[in-house]
């Protein structure tokens, strides 16, 4: 069998690929555009994608291919019923990043509530040698113990998320994006009593149309001062225009590790928010532990030998 993964850089270069060359001939590339697609997958049978788009062009034009393994949950990528028309299998993973995104979650949550960011510069651009105290208490910060902690869909990672929250000391409640989510631990609110009366919202939903811009500015309005929002779920669900304007307007603090367009274009309304120190963003890193992408990998690998088992 010929393997090509297609957008290797993405898992980073620090990922040992090794385990896929006992499987067959294994080609990778750093990247593929969507004109070189064709050409790097003309052999193959087995494809790996993590966000090259495998579309029934691709797939006339490659009548070797039998499997596709998106190298991630979310399998939006590959043309499902095309791929169902042409016998090709597709195979993604999924519960690999649960522990890291809601480590990133809680680190993006500590970071806006104890103001870390501020009292680091402080400290290494040279206030604290300059001080006439022992301590710098110039930004108030908060403690979790104690406050409302509202999650936006409460899935897997969303329930991770809720047993970190209470053992901070947290009181939890959710509300569910499909409606049909029911969970007795939890208290289930609307959305728009979670934003008037939570502290801290964090998002884990998927991108679908009950999510899109579902924090839009209207809700953005409705959220109550001085809270924190943490989005890692997907870029699209809040409405980053809208996002960059009300941070200037009101106190609120908000981390983000996924925008609607990825990589970040330039100029995007969110850099040249005033208030900087309102804003936590990390570049769609929260599935990314070392020990999520070696899980990733492995169970990748457990796909394709249960494909050439058969």
């Amino acid at each position: 069998m010929t393997i090509v993964f297609l957008d290797a850089g993405t898992l980073g270069n620090d990922i040992d690929l090794s385990a896929f060359h006992a499987l067959g001939e294994f080609k990778t590339f750093d990247t593929t555009r969507t004109d070189e697609r064709i050409a790097h997958i003309a052999d193959a049978q087995i494809v790996l994608s993590n966000k090259v788009v495998i579309d029934q062009e691709v797939m006339d034009a490659c009548p070797n291919i039998k499997l596709i393994c998106v190298t991630a949950t979310g399998t939006n990528n590959v043309d499902l019923e095309y791929a169902k028309v042409k016998g090709i299998e597709v195979k993604n993973v999924a519960g690999y990043s649960t522990a890291s995104v809601a480590q990133t979650t809680v680190m993006l949550v500590l970071d806006l509530i104890g103001k870390s960011a501020y009292y680091n510069d402080f400290v290494k651009n040279g206030g604290w040698v300059k001080a006439a105290s022992f301590t710098h208490i110039e930004k108030p910060f908060w403690e979790i113990k104690g406050k409302r902690w509202g999650i936006i869909d409460l899935g897997t990672i969303g329930k991770e998320v809720a047993k970190i929250a209470t053992a901070f000391g947290a009181e939890v409640a959710y509300y569910s994006t499909s409606g049909a989510n029911n969970d007795a631990v939890y208290e289930r609110l609307s959305l728009e009593t979670m934003l008037k009366t939570c502290d801290i919202i964090t998002i884990h939903a998927p991108l679908n149309p009950q999510t899109k811009n579902i924090i839009d500015a209207n809700a953005l309005a409705t959220i109550k001062e001085g809270s924190i929002l943490v989005n890692v779920g997907r870029g699209g669900i809040v409405d980053e225009a809208a996002l960059a304007k009300i941070i200037d307007e009101k106190e609120l603090y908000v981390g983000l590790d996924v925008l609607e367009i990825e990589p970040m274009k330039a100029h995007h309304p969110l850099l040249h928010v005033k208030h900087q120190e309102r804003l936590m963003l990390t570049p769609h890193i929260a599935w990314a532990s070392m020990e999520a992408r070696k899980k990733l990998m492995d169970l990748v690998v457990q796909n394709i030998q249960t494909f050439l088992n058969r």
